[in-house]
């Protein structure tokens, strides 16, 4: 099982109106596609942070992450708020089943 976390920076301007609408669109699209499980989305609690927003999900391998990424539901996503309200982007992931050889995650 593939863990993705991502981690935004905001645009200059962005509200917290903003944000609590990016992830309340992030959990209505992103739920709707079959290869994400356990997708979370939420901003952070410390004032300063780096990353005021994130987006988490799991997948079964590689393959079912790049068929999300490719998705009409994310790609809409993407377009009307991740382009809006983004900078940057860091994505990370991680295998979460122990003894599992990564090369065939």
């Amino acid at each position: 099982m593939i863990h993705y976390i991502a981690f935004y920076t905001l645009k200059e301007g962005v509200t917290r109106e903003n944000i609590e609408e990016m992830i309340r669109m992030s959990r209505s699209r992103l739920l709707r596609i079959n290869e994400a499980h356990n997708v979370r989305s939420g901003q952070t609690i410390q004032k300063e942070s780096e990353f005021p927003f994130f987006i988490s999900a799991d997948f079964e391998n590689l393959d079912k992450l790049a068929i999300f990424r490719e998705d009409p539901q994310n790609l809409k996503f993407e377009h009307e708020f991740l382009k809006h309200y983004t900078e940057e982007r860091k994505e990370f992931l991680y295998e979460t089943e122990p003894g599992r050889d990564i090369r065939y995650s």
